[in-house]
């Protein structure tokens, strides 16, 4: 009777336990702390090609800013009376994550002629819910190379693409894409005339492949309408002269372009070695077949 009484005490402590630590764990899991998340949007427009925003998002854990990876952020059009429904991205393993724009006339402004966008993340297990808003206009910018006094410029214009009125105090910056980083031309920073217009005198001695430079025309990071490029791809530049030793046969070329010394040296010593491995064995056999014989 004893054991049995024993036995059923033993069991609804085990019992008592387990349910203990599932509730414990159960409770921890709804109440443990769940960090922001911070959604940071740019608006890019490249001209004659595509419109997107760049997305990345971000927390800080620990005093340390980490990228928030695979998470889905909803993007919605922003109006007085509802949100409509874009599209919706996935976050990279750095926390990026880009909207492309197919139509910017599918997406509705507001009177004053904003787009006005709304990125939501709705939250999971780890990270609270978090919303960002972005408001920006679409501009035009047109780029073109033009010849005064035989120096070679570009010559740009800017202008709101709704009123077609010219942006005036802009700053563009004109550089030349670069595989490292992009070299800016001229003054950084080129504002606008009353017309929306610059003209940047553009160097000579740049090396381009074939003579081909890639110029960028930048409307950087405005408050209003983002960061707006246009492309010129202009025949002005010094040809590169190919000083490649790839098809040489040097210290660094690949196996099959090893120079010819390093061929016949390391061969020869190695033919040298095993000769005289063979002359030795040989003479030892001999006189060990001389001994043998007295």
């Amino acid at each position: 009777m004893k054991n049995r009484l024993n036995t059923r005490f033993i069991f609804l402590a085990i019992l008592g336990v387990f349910v203990f630590a599932t509730n414990f764990q159960t409770l921890h899991a709804q109440t443990a702390k769940k960090n922001k998340v911070r959604l940071k949007a740019q608006y890019v427009k490249i001209m004659d090609s595509i419109s997107y925003l760049d997305i990345v998002a971000t927390s800080k854990i620990e005093k340390q800013n980490i990228k928030v990876s695979n998470i889905e952020i909803i993007v919605f059009n922003e109006l007085e009376d509802e949100n409509i429904e874009l599209g919706k991205i996935i976050t990279n393993w750095k926390g990026e994550g880009k909207f492309i724009i197919e139509n910017l006339n599918a997406i509705q402004s507001d009177s004053t002629g904003f787009y006005n966008l709304l990125f939501s993340f709705k939250g999971n297990e780890k990270f609270k819910k978090a919303k960002k808003g972005v408001s920006f206009k679409n501009a035009d910018l047109t780029a073109k190379m033009v010849v005064k006094d035989s120096v070679n410029n570009m010559k740009a214009r800017l202008t709101d693409s709704k009123t077609d009125t010219p942006l005036i105090e802009q700053d563009l910056t004109i550089r030349v894409q670069r595989l490292f980083g992009p070299l800016i031309l001229g003054e950084e920073f080129n504002s606008t005339d009353d017309d929306g217009f610059i003209t940047v005198p553009i160097e000579e001695g740049i090396p381009g492949i074939d003579g081909i430079l890639t110029l960028e025309v930048v409307l950087n990071d405005s408050d209003d309408y983002g960061t707006v490029k246009a492309i010129v791809n202009a025949p002005i530049g010094t040809l590169i002269v190919d000083e490649s030793t790839f098809d040489e046969r040097t210290m660094w070329s690949s196996r099959n372009k090893t120079p010819i010394f390093l061929l016949i040296f390391p061969n020869l010593l190695i033919l040298g070695i095993w000769g005289l491995i063979v002359y030795l064995i040989v003479n030892l056999f001999k006189i060990s077949k001389s001994k043998s014989k007295n």
